[in-house]
């Protein structure tokens, strides 16, 4: 039997409703294995703790930060709620310990391992908005994510590729580069997606990645080769 009470220790939030902490935890592969499992899967409070999230934080950045524009506040909280920050948030707390996982997703170690890992983050903000009230779900992401920005500023984790891509375009053609989902492949518990930038709705770049995200990140990669050619026009 898995200890939740060590769990909520280290969250630093006691549930009044245990079955939505533990089904923050539940990741749809094991439903799979176990169809019997009295709980649903995490991805409505995962839907859910996403918007607490980004709520949350922008509106920390939009306070702290009077001076800066929009493009650096975006670029500063994706650097805080990308599947990277969110899946080492996860490790520090422990999570990985007390998720429901089949046997063949307990196995993988890899990127799918991270973006499930990120994903509950995202699904405990929501049970701790739900059980408790937003008030508290700020207070966690304050406590545990936000003093991570600091050193994302020092270190300028911040200024990845869609950020150079940004700030490249926008200083060429005065236009903001804009991302589509082309394709969804794959099964639920490894999904692969295709992402194609648009500029002027011309495609100029595609990536691919398994999550949304990674697949941004491919096609701003692939876009900064494409535009810095001396050919290169709209």
């Amino acid at each position: 039997m898995k200890d939740f009470s060590k769990l909520e220790k280290k969250i630093e939030v006691e549930f009044s409703n245990q079955d939505l902490l533990k089904s923050a935890l539940v990741h749809r592969s094991y439903l799979n294995e176990n169809p019997k499992f009295p709980l649903s899967h995490n991805e409505r409070l995962e839907f859910l703790g996403d918007a607490v999230l980004e709520f949350s934080v922008t509106e920390y950045l939009f306070r702290k930060f009077s001076k800066k524009p929009e493009g650096e506040l975006t670029n500063l909280r994706s650097s805080l709620v990308n599947s990277k920050t969110l899946s080492g948030l996860a490790e520090d707390l422990g999570l990985e310990e007390y998720l429901y996982l089949s046997k063949g997703e307990r196995q993988d170690t890899g990127k799918a391992r991270r973006q499930i890992l990120a994903n509950t983050i995202e699904a405990l903000i929501g049970a701790i908005y739900l059980d408790k009230d937003y008030i508290k779900a700020k207070e966690f992401i304050g406590k545990k994510l936000l003093p991570l920005l600091p050193r994302i500023i020092k270190e300028e984790l911040y200024l990845d590729s869609k950020s150079s891509l940004q700030e490249i375009i926008q200083d060429k053609f005065r236009i903001t580069p804009e991302y589509k989902v082309i394709s969804e492949t794959g099964p639920d518990h490894d999904r692969r997606f295709e992402v194609g930038i648009y500029l002027n709705k011309k495609l100029v770049a595609k990536g691919k990645g398994s999550s949304k995200q990674d697949a941004q990140m491919k096609a701003a990669e692939e876009a900064l080769k494409v535009i810095n050619k001396k050919d290169f026009s709209l």
